[in-house]
Order: C-alpha cells, then sequence, then structure tokens
C-alpha cells in the first residue's frame, strides 16, 4: 500500500481547515495596529473604534452556536464558504468608511458573522466528525490556525498602517480571506461518510445523520439543556473571563498601551505576533495533554499563569523591549487559546451529541467577555489616562476562572447529561477522569 493511501482524508480535512482558519484570522490581527492611523486620519476615538469591535466580538461569539448548528445541517463546506465571503466582504468594504456607524457595519456585523461562523466551533465540529482518536490533538493543532494568522498578518498588517495607509492593510484581510476560498471548495468534505470512510480511529462508518431541523431550535435546544446545570455555568464565566483577557484586553489594547509608554506601533505589534508562535506551540501542546492530563487541572494553571501575567505587566512596558517584558509574551504566549481543547473536552464529555453546539455558547461567553473587556479597557484608558486598572482587574478575572475550573466535579449531574457521542471517549463522559 502506497505512503497515500495509508493517509487518512481526515487528516487532509483537517489541513485544509487550519489554512482557512489563518486565513479567516487576518481580520483578528487588524484593530489593534489600525486604531491609531484611524484615530489620526479620521480623529474616531478610542470608545468609538472599541465600540465596533465590541460589535465584532459579541457578534462572532452569538453567531457560533447557530453556525455549529447550520454546519450540522448544510454542512461544513457551505457554511465555510459564505463565512469567508461575508469576512471578505466587510473588510473590502471598510476602507470606504468615513463615519463611524459604518466602521460598525463593516468591522462589526459582516465581519462579525463571518468570523464567528468560522470561530472555534468550526475546528470542534471538525474534529468531532472526523476524528475518533487524536481529538484534542487535532483541537490544539485547529486552534493554533487562529494564532498562525495572527503570526503572519500581525506584523503585515501593522507595516502597511504605518506605511502605506490603513486602507491597504484592510484589503489585505479582505485578500486573505478570498485566497483560502478555492482550497475550501476543492478539498473540504462535510463528513467521513461522503467519501465512505469511517472517521479516523474508528472502524465502521458512520452514516450521515438524518437533517435535525431548524439550526436555530438545535441552538436553543441544546442551550436550553445546558442551562440547567452548574457545569454549563461555571465553563461559560471561565471562559468569558478568557475571552476578556485574550481577545478583549492583550489582543486590542496592547498596542495602544504599549505606545503609551513610548514603544513604535511596529516594535508592538512584533511583539503580539511573537505571542502567535507560543501559541502554536501552547495550543498543540494543550491538546496533547488534554488527551493525557484531567482538563480541569490545565484550566487551573492556565488561568493562574494567565493571571499573574497581567499582574505583573503595567511595570513591564516600557519604550524598549526588556528580557521580562520577552518572558511575558513567552508565558502568555503559551497561555493564549491552550484553554480551547480541554473546554471543548468538557463539554463533549459533560453534555455528549449536544457538545459542540453547547460550545458554542459557552464560546459566546467567551466573545462576550472580550466584548465587555474591550470596551472597559478603552473607557478606563480615556477616563484615567491610563491602562493599569485595566490590566489589574484582568488579572483578578484570571483568579475567578482558576476557581470556576477546578471546582467543576469530578462527575456531571447525571440527571441533565444527555446521550454521549458514540466513539471511545463514550465511556468518559460519565467521569472527567482521563
Amino acid at each position: 500500500m502506497s505512503a497515500r493511501a495509508r493517509v487518512h482524508y481526515a487528516w487532509v480535512v483537517a489541513a485544509v481547515a487550519f489554512v482557512a482558519l489563518v486565513g479567516a484570522a487576518a481580520f483578528r490581527a487588524a484593530p489593534g495596529p489600525l486604531m491609531v492611523p484611524l484615530h489620526e486620519e479620521l480623529g474616531w476615538s478610542l470608545t468609538t473604534m472599541s465600540a465596533a469591535v465590541s460589535v465584532n466580538l459579541v457578534l462572532y461569539g452569538l453567531t457560533a452556536p447557530f453556525a455549529a448548528a447550520l454546519m450540522e445541517r448544510f454542512g461544513l463546506r457551505r457554511v465555510t464558504t459564505v463565512a469567508l465571503v461575508l469576512i471578505a466582504s466587510g473588510a473590502g468594504l471598510s476602507v470606504f468608511a468615513q463615519a463611524a456607524w459604518q466602521l460598525t457595519l463593516t468591522w462589526g456585523v459582516l465581519i462579525g458573522l463571518g468570523t464567528g461562523s468560522m470561530a472555534l466551533v468550526f475546528a470542534a465540529t471538525v474534529a468531532n466528525a472526523w476524528f475518533v482518536k487524536r481529538r484534542g490533538l487535532v483541537l490544539g493543532i485547529l486552534t493554533a490556525g487562529g494564532a498562525a494568522g495572527q503570526l503572519v498578518f500581525l506584523p503585515l498588517v501593522a507595516y502597511l498602517s504605518e506605511h502605506t495607509g490603513w486602507q491597504v492593510a484592510s484589503l489585505l484581510v479582505a485578500a486573505a480571506a478570498l485566497a483560502v476560498l478555492p482550497m475550501v471548495l476543492v478539498f473540504l468534505r462535510d463528513r467521513p461518510s461522503d467519501l465512505g470512510l469511517p472517521p479516523y480511529g474508528a472502524t465502521e462508518i458512520v452514516p450521515r445523520p438524518a437533517p435535525s431541523g431548524n439550526a436555530v431550535a438545535v441552538a436553543l435546544g441544546a442551550l436550553a439543556t445546558a442551562v440547567r446545570t452548574r457545569a454549563f455555568w461555571a465553563l461559560a464565566a471561565a471562559f468569558a473571563i478568557c475571552g476578556a483577557t485574550t481577545n478583549g484586553l492583550v489582543g486590542i489594547h496592547f498596542i495602544p498601551s504599549a505606545h503609551d509608554h513610548g514603544m513604535a506601533t511596529t516594535t508592538a505589534a512584533g511583539l503580539l505576533a511573537v505571542v502567535g508562535i507560543f501559541d502554536i506551540a501552547g495550543t498543540v501542546a494543550s491538546g496533547w495533554l488534554t488527551d493525557r492530563v484531567d482538563p480541569r487541572l490545565l484550566l487551573l494553571a492556565y488561568y493562574g499563569l494567565r493571571g499573574v501575567g497581567l499582574l505583573v505587566l503595567p511595570w513591564l512596558l516600557s519604550a524598549t523591549v526588556q528580557p521580562s517584558m520577552v518572558l511575558f509574551i513567552v508565558v502568555y504566549g503559551l497561555d493564549w487559546v491552550a484553554t480551547v481543547p480541554p473546554t471543548v473536552t468538557l463539554c463533549r464529555r459533560i453534555f455528549g451529541a449536544d457538545g459542540t453546539v453547547v460550545f458554542g455558547w459557552v464560546f459566546a461567553s467567551h466573545q462576550l467577555g472580550a466584548a465587555g473587556a474591550a470596551l472597559a479597557a478603552g473607557a478606563v484608558r480615556e477616563s484615567l489616562g491610563s491602562y493599569t486598572y485595566a490590566w489589574l482587574g484582568g488579572a483578578a478575572l484570571c483568579a475567578i476562572a482558576a476557581v470556576l475550573s477546578i471546582g467543576l466535579g469530578r462527575r456531571p449531574e447525571p440527571a441533565q447529561v444527555r446521550p454521549p457521542d458514540h466513539d471511545l471517549d463514550a465511556e468518559a463522559a460519565l467521569d472527567l477522569t482521563p
């Protein structure tokens, strides 16, 4: 048998999904570097631009559970195609923005809906549909796609916004989304059964499930079941704090905060790009660990380390890059979205067949937290003239997330457990011990 024949098509799908996530992540690199030139050219305040980003983050989160249900109903390829077109449209049209509401429409609504459909539920859907073995590892790799997008595009966006104008940087985001579209159309497949294959690590073909009805009803039905459990609220609150302390605080406001301390925008953007490098390593390692270690313990460690980093950040910022700042960047990068594989695993184990859609709702809380933090940090900066209290507040929130994570019971509440997935993790749905 040839080497090609031995490669399960699940790995092809995973590779395409990774590239698609890289392209969709281009906008995640854009707001921070673009805030300063937009303020200087159009006179918009940080609060105004933070509001547009907050709309994006809210829609990014709230779209996720419905996108998960739509992927189950219409397939990965169709939903992903529409999402990439929305991202490209929003980024391309933003170059014509002359008023704040136009920025909200393009950055906020169009890109928010598009990126929300390409959010982490996309990674979870691919992993759950195509893999039985190596799910945690695949989740880590796909989650790292967003970090890779930041790594690739953040320095480019910062350079273009500073030397050619913010409009060119926005067009780069549009081009990135369109560039990965042909690969999605040609190679992405919805389920292994479409090719007559079992999922990777399984021996039997899993037939395509019958259409489950209206995607809204499916998403809301999963939510109605989940909200009756304490585990859901603990996961949602902790993941909201995860979003607040990554996308909301550091992702949006690190560059403006560093600029306040005299650091060049391109230098600060380069530091965030380094976060992306270590994020890839940290997230893949987290996926590997999630297959082997109690995910609650992993979350305790991740939130604890993140809180310490934010606690000391106000004293690390300066006009030049010091060794202490490099250490912060390395640790924060390793921790950035390492929370995703254990959180997805907990959702699947506790909520079984509804786990992916439930994770969509948990992810919605992530983005609501990010949106709130993005807006609050901008308001703190404008009212107090410094980001210090925003960083300290983020550290306090991380302590709360750590307590919530380790407080999850070893077993889910039996009356609320949904039927587990019919895979090698089915028995694990009844016990969170790895």
